[in-house]
């Protein structure tokens, strides 16, 4: 069943129920209970259901049970996972006009967030004061607000405001928000919040230095989270008679299956030798199963287990070595065999293992394991669909780990990466990142019979660490805990992140990130990145507009190694995909990277699945936001995003004039005029003898100051913003 409730209505019911419904139960929970206990919990603000008439909460006997009262299930739920948008209007937030209007801010809800709702039989009944973290996933420029760790609070019955986006530490209240419905699906556990308005509140608008603005709507709130029962009430006729934690046949909380990374550890060289300029690192992984439903885990010969790729990554350049995040290492697969019954994620484990990752349960993979041990038994990524998670089954006459007809080495399959990309003594403030993902055939085949539990999307998690060595062999440090279910592109230090959904009911999602800096004066250098996590159809160019007069230069393509191509691993005529770089031109008004296409080559160095290919430029013009174009390589329409890319030249013939004038109307002759664009050019115009002044050829798009001097008179300076000529721009002396 699916619930709504606007913001109103719930705290109305509130409000007229709320001290009669504490008796009705509460009171009932103290006849079975000591009268001294004060922590009514939950309850206190749950009895809309059977409670007593309101004149008689004053002096009501609590020896007396009420007859007649509801009977049901009462649950309060809190946060398992989610996320967060707040698509603000930067105009109102800035009091300025800028050519950036809107920002989308995204926030994951932080797992396990104590946001509590109530649900009584499946019905929402409402939020409690509570509050949930927000884990930033991109940033803007957003005064005040960069930087700040923001919860979204559900606030106590009283407040002026139900709900609030504030500051965790101080409370600061940023907005207010209103106008908002509260919407709950009880078969998924979904529940999300719509249509609230961002409301400036009076302290961010005196901080703003604008004390009017409070009130004035800044933009648009939603929110979109799975639930999990932390606590079951049962209530027969109006009594409670059990209160209870949930079972934990089904210790994980999101519906259906959900296998993801829940630790990376162990990153090393398992092999000391080095083959070429190239090494084999590999990095152990601990999988959690997330979900409701214990989660398939046959192994070879069935092809309904996960496989586990590895991905190495090195975020480096510029004057704050983040210039730029590149993959430089990928790995072959590792089918996964026999689930254990471990509690790494400390959800709970039911204690199913073998065949199947029980709900909560944990699964251990060693390093010595994901490197494929001394036979290097990994398996291509080639065989994989890596959003339905299909491959051949072992038995089938195309194995998809048969390793027949090539010789392995020190570094066969493991995450190639050249020794130029370790070496500390070349790569001083460089920062590496392990990640790891696990595709599996059961979610996609679940997600199919049971729409909203597509669990897909979440496998991946990464982990950052350190580097010692400058010829190998390397050792590795970890400097930080795993970030789980999220990709290592998202550690993109200033980055903007850009998803990629072509058609996610059939196929899988990525990501374009993009930053842009300004290395010196009049340049700026223009980054982009292409991370496909688990789409099939792979990704073939990038085309950004790039206006007539823009000069681009420095323009770069870098890609990870791929594994060499071997017999019977999956491409075609097994002679591996190609690592050609991209070609790049500069026509019709942008600038193309494509590989080769699928019918020129199917073999081609596209953007495949857990890949991720860089794209770079620089430019004489400073970015403004341009509509790009994603291509794709076996199938699909392209796709257009919104990235930043070069400005185009402004308009130069449009002219600003006017008249400079004496207190008896006529013109001054001589007078000086200055035209300031405000960083750093100034020019000047002497008026004529009519007290006439023109400038030509001036940029549009620019806020000028304008003043005026003379000998005998004191003129004051004038803001214009020119768009357009201006031929009545007049001086009048001060009185």
């Amino acid at each position: 069943m699916r619930k709504k409730l606007s913001n109103g209505g719930f705290r109305i019911v509130m409000s007229m129920l709320g001290l009669c419904l504490v008796v009705g139960v509460v009171l009932r929970y103290s006849e079975r209970v000591s009268s001294q206990k004060k922590d009514l919990g939950y309850v206190s603000q749950s009895m809309t259901w059977f409670g007593q008439p309101a004149d008689k909460v004053a002096g009501v006997e609590t020896s007396k049970p009420r007859a007649n009262g509801d009977s049901g299930t009462l649950e309060k739920m809190i946060v398992a996972s989610g996320s967060v948008t707040m698509d603000l209007d930067l105009t109102k937030l800035n009091g300025i006009k800028s050519r950036v209007r809107q920002a989308s801010l995204r926030y994951e809800a932080e797992p396990n967030s104590f946001f509590t709702i109530l649900v009584f039989n499946d019905e929402l009944r409402g939020p409690l004061p509570s509050q949930m973290r927000l884990i930033a996933q991109n940033s803007a420029n957003v005064p005040l607000l960069m930087n700040q760790q923001l919860v979204l609070e559900s606030r106590p019955w009283g407040e002026d405001h139900d709900l609030v986006v504030r500051d965790e530490k101080s409370g600061f209240v940023f907005f207010n928000v209103e106008g908002h419905n509260y919407d709950f699906d009880a078969k998924s556990n979904v529940f999300g919040i719509s249509g609230g308005r961002l409301v400036i509140s009076k302290d961010y608008a005196e901080k703003l230095g604008r004390p009017s603005d409070a009130g004035t709507v800044a933009g648009k709130l939603s929110v979109n989270t799975t639930m999990h029962a932390v606590e079951i009430t049962k209530v027969d006729n109006g009594d409670v008679t059990s209160d209870s934690l949930p079972a934990e046949s089904s210790a994980g909380s999101v519906p259906g299956p959900d296998v993801i990374v829940g630790d990376l550890n162990g990153l090393s060289q398992p092999d000391t030798g080095t083959v070429g300029t190239q090494v084999g690192l590999s990095v152990g992984t601990d999988s959690c199963n997330l979900g409701t439903v214990d989660l398939d885990w046959f192994q070879t010969p069935s092809n309904n287990h996960p496989v586990i790729p590895q991905n190495f990554y090195k975020m480096s350049g510029g004057a704050t070595s983040d210039q730029t995040i590149e993959q430089v290492g990928q790995s072959s697969v590792k089918h996964a065999f026999t689930a254990l019954t471990e509690n790494i994620c400390s959800l709970g484990c039911n204690g199913v293992g073998g065949t199947h990752l029980g709900s909560g349960c944990s699964d251990p993979y060693v390093v010595s394991l994901n490197s494929g041990g001394s036979s290097h038994n990994l398996g291509s990524r080639a065989w994989i669909n890596p959003f339905t998670g299909d491959y051949p089954r072992a038995d089938s006459a195309t194995p998809p780990n048969n390793h027949a007809g090539h010789t392995h080495t020190a570094v066969s399959h493991r995450m190639l990466v050249e020794t130029s990309d370790l070496n500390t003594q070349t790569n001083g403030g460089a920062s590496y990142f392990a990640e790891a993902q696990y595709i599996t055939p059961h979610e996609y085949v679940w997600c199919a019979g049971h729409p909203g539990q597509c669990n897909m999307f979440n496998n991946v998690s990464y982990r950052r660490y350190s580097v010692t060595g400058t010829t190998g062999p390397y050792s590795f440090s970890p400097v930080a805990a795993t970030v789980r279910m999220k990709p290592a592109i998202t550690a993109w230090t200033g980055a903007t992140l850009v998803d990629l959904k072509p058609d996610p009911a059939n196929d899988g999602v990525g990501i374009v990130g993009y930053k842009v800096t300004n290395p010196s004066a009049g340049v700026w250098h223009y980054e982009y990145a292409i991370y496909n996590q688990n789409m099939d159809r792979s990704i073939q160019s990038l085309s950004i507009p790039v206006g007539s007069g823009v000069t681009i230069t420095n323009v770069g393509f870098h890609a990870p190694p791929q594994q060499p191509g071997s017999a019977n691993d999956g491409s075609v005529g097994g002679t591996g995909f190609s690592s050609s770089a991209w070609s790049s031109s500069q026509a019709n008004g942008a600038i193309t990277w494509s590989s080769e296409t699928f019918a020129q080559n199917p073999n081609a160095n596209a953007v495949r699945w857990g890949t991720l290919y860089n794209l770079r430029f620089d430019a004489n013009r400073p970015p403004e936001n341009k509509t790009a174009t994603v291509g794709f390589f076996k199938t699909g329409a392209p796709l257009t995003i919104t990235v930043q890319g070069p400005s185009s030249p402004a308009v130069l013939n449009l002219s600003v004039g006017g008249r400079v004038l004496g207190p008896d109307g006529f013109g001054v002759a001589g007078a000086k005029v200055t035209l300031n664009d405000q960083v750093g050019n100034v020019r000047i115009a002497i008026t004529n003898a009519f007290g006439y002044y023109q400038f030509d050829n001036v940029s549009s798009g620019i806020t000028y100051l304008v003043g005026a001097t003379s000998k005998r008179y004191v003129y004051g300076t004038q803001s214009v913003p020119v768009n357009d000529n201006i031929s009545n721009l007049d001086f009048t002396p001060a009185p």
